[in-house]
């Protein structure tokens, strides 16, 4: 009796299942030759080899090797998800609607990949480790990655305000430079809770959903503003 595929991958095609095998297996190469011979000492022919690609093959999914280990980051969802966070209006709380909208953006990069047929769930786990440990290792790489972090922060922001200038018009109005420090502070506390469900999810194995990690971070994060007087 055949099982059915897991949740998120029934809908995927059969060549979207092959692209997200091959960016894997590329990203999972280059990070156990870089962590066993050093960065400096791989290239991308011999990552190329140990996935089973060739190096062309290798170019249509990552610029350089510096692209494969660092990763994918998140990137903002689609507009119609930001229409939707912008305009739900102060009756829904910022950081239920932020939860929602991360979620979505993390479905974008790698670690919101479904797991595939027959692929174990620390796989997904595995790259995590190995990419923290080469970051720890390599500052140029860690200044790469967070350089890209700070993209994202800044485009996220610009989101989050948004949404306050629509839910309060008037401060938007009357004082432009407190509301884009709200955005700010409210951009800082939600990237505090994607970075707990990051760490959670890897500590655990990487056996749950990072979507259900992260909504789980975010709840505790409105349970403890709850209980801060």
């Amino acid at each position: 009796m055949t099982s059915p595929a897991p949740e998120g991958v029934a809908e995927l095609g059969l060549r979207e299942r092959k692209r997200l095998a091959t960016r894997r297996a590329i990203q999972l190469a280059a990070l156990e030759l870089a962590s066993e011979r050093g960065f400096d000492k791989v290239t991308v022919d011999e990552i190329s080899h140990a996935a089973n690609v060739s190096p062309r093959t290798f170019f249509n999914y990552f610029p350089s090797k510096e692209s494969a280990i660092i990763g994918e980051l998140p990137e903002l969802p689609d507009e119609e998800s930001i229409e939707r966070f912008v305009d739900a209006g102060p009756e829904e709380p910022i950081l239920d609607g932020m939860s929602t909208l991360l979620i979505a953006a993390i479905d974008t990069g790698d670690l919101g990949d479904p797991l595939l047929p027959g692929e174990k769930a620390a796989s997904a786990q595995e790259l995590h480790v190995l990419r923290r440990a080469l970051l720890k290792d390599n500052p140029e790489l860690f200044a790469q990655r967070m350089a890209s972090m700070h993209t994202f922060e800044d485009a996220l922001s610009a989101v989050v305000q948004r949404r306050l200038a629509h839910d309060d018009p008037e401060l938007a109005a009357d004082d432009p430079e407190a509301l884009h420090q709200r955005a700010r502070l409210v951009t800082y506390v939600a990237f505090a809770g994607m970075r707990h469900a990051w760490s959670c999810w890897a500590d655990h194995g990487g056996v749950e959903p990072l979507s259900d990690r992260l909504r789980s971070s975010f709840e505790q994060l409105q349970a403890l503003g709850a209980h801060v007087h």
